[in-house]
């Protein structure tokens, strides 16, 4: 009887085959991926200024939140009656956050009050848990908050008297980053 060795099939060709292939599949991602690279630009805001996203808490940017899309009815109950509503209108109405609810409590139980026919204020007895805020009324309407305690309304609604009484200005930017915030 005679034995007959049978040697394996080249194995070592088809191994360097997939790798090289591979080794192609990531320089082409690689490289699309450093094509398409945007570079990430960072909007810084003023002294007195905050960035809605950033630099408020949760209970914050809830109040901000509800005095933007408060401010379309505002508008609209302004066109009807010739003059701001009032606050407790406002309440009586279940606006946000003017209103008295769970989640008014849970923000800061602030007071609100209409200044002349300008802005309107909600003092927080809990500047731990929310600021006040004060939302101007005006071409361009603006939201202001002041974490000092205690504030008092202000009676000069202009940018430099309310920076001067330690308010900041709210701006919302939207850029790249607002789904994903890269804090280095």
């Amino acid at each position: 009887m005679s034995t007959q060795v049978v040697r394996p099939a080249g194995a070592g060709h088809e191994t360097l085959y997939v790798l090289l292939l591979c080794l192609l599949i990531l320089c082409v991602a690689g490289s699309v991926v450093a094509w398409r690279h945007e570079s990430q630009e960072t909007t810084s805001v003023a002294a007195h200024q905050l960035d809605a996203r950033r630099d408020l808490n949760a209970a914050e940017q809830g109040i901000y939140a509800d005095l933007r899309v408060t401010l379309d009815e505002i508008q609209l109950l302004r066109e009807e009656t010739s003059a701001l509503p009032q606050p407790e209108q406002l309440a009586e109405e279940g606006f946000a956050p003017f209103a008295s609810d769970a989640s008014s409590v849970s923000r800061g139980n602030h007071v609100w009050q209409l200044l002349g026919e300008q802005a309107y204020v909600g003092v927080s007895p809990k500047p731990e848990v929310a600021g006040s805020f004060l939302m101007r009324i005006s071409a361009q309407p603006d939201v202001w908050l002041n974490r000092n305690s205690p504030v008092s309304a202000p009676t000069d609604f202009s940018d430099a008297a309310l920076n001067q009484a330690g308010w900041q200005q709210v701006i919302a930017q939207f850029d790249a980053g607002v789904t994903r915030q890269h804090r280095h």
